[in-house]
């Protein structure tokens, strides 16, 4: 059987990303993500059909350096011309059989650690992105292309989906869920109202002045490098000192995690990507989170809250104050939780919501391996939802 691993071909100079990348895939291998040069990474950013901070090369690339589990990944790139150095698409990819410990020919988005894995299409020349990209999957020996975590209506699904219905391919979508997503259009204010209603405002307005009792209640924005990284250990602290530390998941817990979030908020923000919100008692932080900014949306990467005053709703006080923040901004106009499906605080704050999913694009016609690697994730997922029931059940006994 195919191991994709072992068949990638490895480019480490870094020039005319494009040509190489094309060269290697009509030789039916991959090339490392390290491969790809920032410049026309960054280019076909700018011009995306669809943001994802998560995608950026500044986050991307410190993900893939050192956090665990998430380096060594590979990538597809579409370029226009063919063959130029001019870059029109790009997926970071892995083989299934890393993904998912699936031995079948078969390759997934890399996961960036956000929860959204929308691939980097041109907007001016989407269909011939998502072609091309379709093709140097193909190329490598992959029977199918799992497209994880991106939104199903979006314009880079679409075309993915006209590429492969123009080959008699027809895209499956194995799992969906919707979240929560903020309409940054509107006035703050009139929106908070609108979802929280006026009796829970004011029980906010409540708590947040029992809050002042430990000092002047302060909302700050850190947005320059030296800022972001002085904030960012902030960050790290509270997210550490909370259940994630005690879980053992929060970044701080992890050599590979922190390194990768701190080269990448202090990259992003030399571009005006990445800027960390934080909520004080006097000069006390009781909650701060990372908000990452790709085109006109805003992602809300991660929240740390002080337990200590957790009476207080600290984190709920922060997503107000950021709710605020963002509608006020001209620049934006939405927001991406990027949550889990019904996430006790942010779906009651922010209403908006749209669906996310997991879709598998066989690479050729009446292939019966697609329906296999179909089978084989189904099976997967049918096994990690009755994990979780498990573990919710336990937790609530």
């Amino acid at each position: 059987m195919l191991d994709l691993a072992a068949r990638r071909g490895v480019s480490e100079s870094g020039a005319g990303t494009a040509q190489t990348a094309a060269g290697m895939s009509e030789a039916g291998a991959l090339i490392r993500l390290t491969a790809v040069a920032t410049p026309p990474w960054r280019r076909l950013s700018d011009r995306a059909a669809e943001p994802n901070a998560y995608y950026l090369p500044d986050w991307e690339l410190a993900v893939n350096a050192s956090a665990p589990g998430r380096t060594g990944s590979s990538v597809l790139c579409a370029s226009s011309p063919p063959s130029s150095a001019r870059l029109i698409g790009l997926l970071p990819v892995i083989p299934l059989r890393r993904a998912f410990r699936i031995p079948l020919p078969a390759l997934a988005s890399a996961h960036p650690y956000g929860t959204l894995c929308t691939p980097l299409i041109d907007r001016d020349m989407a269909d011939d992105a998502a072609a091309q990209l379709l093709q140097q999957a193909r190329n490598t020996g992959a029977r199918a292309l799992l497209l994880r975590e991106l939104a199903l209506d979006g314009a880079v699904l679409a075309a993915f989906t006209a590429s492969a219905r123009r080959e008699g391919l027809r895209p499956r979508v194995l799992c969906s869920h919707v979240r929560a997503c903020l309409d940054a259009t509107r006035d703050g204010e009139e929106l908070l109202r609108e979802a929280l209603g006026g009796r829970k405002l004011k029980e906010l307005r409540r708590q947040r002045h029992r809050l002042a009792e430990h000092g002047a209640v302060r909302f700050t924005v850190a947005r320059t490098p030296r800022d972001v990284a002085a904030a960012l250990e902030i960050f790290l602290r509270l997210e550490s000192s909370g259940w994630k530390g005690q879980r053992g998941t929060a970044l701080l817990q992890v050599e590979g995690d922190a390194t990768f979030i701190r080269r990448a908020a202090v990259a992003l923000a030399e571009a005006d990507q990445c800027e960390i919100v934080t909520l004080r008692a006097g000069d006390t932080p009781v909650a701060a989170g990372i908000v990452l900014r790709h085109q006109d949306r805003a992602f809300f990467f991660k929240l740390g809250v002080d337990e200590r005053f957790a009476k207080f709703s600290p984190g709920v006080q922060l997503t107000l104050d950021l709710t605020r923040h963002l509608c006020a901004d001209p620049g934006i106009t939405s927001a991406d939780s990027t949550a889990s499906p019904d996430h006790p605080m942010i779906n009651p704050i922010w209403r908006g919501r749209f669906a996310i999913g997991d879709v598998l694009i066989p690479l050729r016609r009446r292939d019966p391996v697609v329906a296999l690697i179909q089978a084989a994730l189904v099976a997967r997922q049918s096994a990690l939802e009755l994990a979780r029931w498990a573990v919710h059940f336990v937790r609530g006994r």
